[in-house]
């Protein structure tokens, strides 16, 4: 009888030729035989053979193959496919084996034959797929669009590490980690069912070029003959990034469509590894084929600045210095986190937040408004206002060390990196001369706070500082925040009078909170982020020359890190971090206001 093997490639010898079909001698395959496939089921209900062609090697006593071409109806899609069969048939003339090799996305047919875009597949590959990375985000977050329906109906998904595993043990993996949180629960598990089966797996050994060969070939297999897009997601550590991508880039690209290469951060360990990197990575590929991410900037929070900024005529013409005293970026974590054991080589909460989610949040801020929403025309005003940031001197700098919460056996006294930076930017053009930026990012602080904080001038001429009672009112500068950690939110703090005789002043927030206004479940930002390679857009990845003008403005402070003359403020775990720190806002004449 013969038998239906997984899906595989047909090879042939240069040692055989083709001889007339008077030596057919072929068994009859059953007829009807039946196989799933993610959406369709392939039932092949009658064999067509449209042509034998037998293969005989010179030596006589060695088996001979054929190739037979058969039909197959598509059920649910009202459309055929073919699929040519390799049967082997042994010196007495019995059918051994046949090989049918089904790409898994070839149910369609194209009048031309050529590949257009409508057709053409999309095939992501996970690189470093067993990594926790990729197990607690990467896949979750393709689960989440393939669920609400944000990934193309051709979609296949590869894993690939080191890890000798079966596609069967990678899904298992996987599976745990799945959940149906949007919006409902409908078809939860066939979904599900669905997604896993579309997730191959390949071990890719300790020969990099090797392994891009046969993940290239195993893609191919799964794509068939129409057109193919490919995203390749580097989640590998930063010693093997550039020969991952060197080896991708010269093997497993795609002829049929485009390609598209994530990267994850830090984008190197400071700016000479970072120009290393980019330098690498240009000579194997083109910029926009580089989505450089940063889950952080998959926020709402951030996609919203430039929404609130040139959509709303109330802010437009208040966003420059004439109006604006200072603007503070806060990100603050409880949690203490073993920075330098995650960036052995790097430089702490600097590499890992500082370079690239809040000078990019800094950046969006900043601005001069783009010509359009095209991703180089954003990207274009970000690193134009990025360049005109001054480089960091020491006396506008703290930073701080803590030790990770008394749990933790973490210690490395001689190898200490920042887990707190705080910093004042000064920006040298026409919109934000003398306006001080104030960055404070720490973990193992008091409370988990990200935001944005607005803080306008004072009105001149304060007209109530002598009513109600003749005794002297202070008015609160007016402010507007962007929280997005605890429960997002947009408020505006305005002064206020209290409802009754008398004129009293307080000062009170408009407030838009997000969980009370809008009824939907919040995406994952790795959710967004990838939604935004699909589509090809790239504003919020960073392009190599913002790589470059971030670390520029950090360098004075590396350079003062790498001849060990920089001082790490100690703070207690769970402080609001150095003491020092209000120094610095005080010389600016600004107080922290969440302090």
């Amino acid at each position: 009888m013969a038998s239906l093997s997984p899906v595989s490639l047909s090879t042939s010898s240069s040692e055989s030729s083709i001889v007339p079909s008077i030596y057919r001698k072929l068994s009859v395959l059953p007829t009807v035989a039946v196989r799933s496939f993610p959406s369709h089921t392939i039932k092949k209900s009658r064999t067509q053979i449209d042509y034998v062609a037998y293969v005989q090697h010179h030596d006589v006593n060695r088996p001979r193959s054929s190739i037979r071409s058969t039909s197959f109806n598509v059920e649910g899609t009202g459309s055929t496919t073919s699929l040519d069969e390799e049967v082997i048939i042994d010196t007495s003339g019995t059918e051994a084996s046949i090989k049918l090799p089904l790409p898994l996305f070839e149910t369609q047919s194209s009048s031309s034959g050529a590949p257009t875009d409508d057709s053409a597949s999309l095939s992501i590959a996970v690189i470093g797929a067993t990594g926790v990375l990729a197990r607690k985000k990467i896949f979750p977050a393709l689960f989440a669009l393939y669920y609400s329906g944000q990934l193309p109906e051709k979609i296949g998904i590869f894993g690939y590490s080191r890890k000798k595993l079966t596609e069967e043990d990678l899904r298992a993996i996987i599976a745990p980690t799945l959940s149906c949180r949007i919006d409902h629960q409908e078809n939860c598990e066939e979904k599900m069912d669905a997604f896993l089966k579309r997730i191959f797996y390949l071990y890719g050994g300790y020969d990099n070029r090797e392994g891009m060969s046969k993940l290239n070939t195993l893609m191919e297999e799964v794509e068939g003959k129409f057109g193919a897009n490919r995203i390749f997601y580097l989640s590998v550590p930063q010693e093997a990034l550039i020969d991952v991508a060197s080896s991708l880039a010269e093997k497993a690209q795609t002829q049929r469509g485009w390609n598209r290469v994530i990267i994850e951060k830090p984008f190197g360990l400071g700016s000479f590894s970072s120009h290393q990197l980019t330098t690498s990575l240009l000579s194997n590929f083109e910029e926009k084929q580089l989505y450089r991410i940063d889950h952080l900037l998959g926020r709402n929070t951030i996609e919203n600045l430039a929404v609130l900024r040139f959509s709303n005529l109330v802010f437009m013409p208040l966003w420059n210095r004439s109006y604006i005293h200072n603007i503070q970026v806060t990100f603050s974590e409880e949690l203490g986190m073993q920075t330098s054991a995650r960036y052995p080589k790097g430089y702490g909460i600097l590499g890992d937040v500082v370079h690239s989610h809040i000078f990019q949040t800094v950046a969006l801020l900043a601005m001069e408004p783009p010509v359009t929403l095209d991703g180089e025309d954003v990207r274009y005003e970000k690193v134009k206002v990025l360049k005109s940031i001054r480089k960091l001197g020491s006396s506008d700098v703290i930073l701080g060390h803590s030790e990770a919460d008394s749990g933790s056996n973490f210690k490395d006294m001689e190898n200490l990196m920042p887990t707190y930076f705080g910093a004042v930017l000064h920006f040298d053009n026409a919109r934000w001369d003398g306006v001080p930026f104030l960055i404070k990012a720490g973990r193992g602080l008091k409370k988990n706070r990200v935001e944005i904080r607005i803080q306008f001038r004072r009105v001149p001429g304060n007209i109530y500082h002598k009513v109600g009672g003749g005794h002297m009112q202070d008015l609160v500068t007016n402010e507007l925040i962007l929280r997005d950690v605890p429960d997002e939110a947009i408020l505006i703090r305005i002064n206020n009078k209290i409802p009754g005789l008398g004129m009293n002043l307080e000062a009170s927030e408009l407030n838009l909170l997000y969980k009370d206004k809008y009824n939907v479940d919040v995406t994952d930002s790795y959710e967004q982020l990838l939604h935004d390679v699909i589509d090809g857009d790239n504003h919020l990845f960073m392009r190599s020359d913002e790589v470059e003008a971030a670390w520029n403005i950090l360098s004075p402070v590396l350079s003062e890190l790498d001849n060990n003359n920089a001082t790490l403020e100690h703070y207690e775990f769970g402080s609001k971090g150095p003491d020092k720190a209000g120094n610095l806002w005080a010389k600016h004449g600004v107080k922290w206001l969440d302090d």
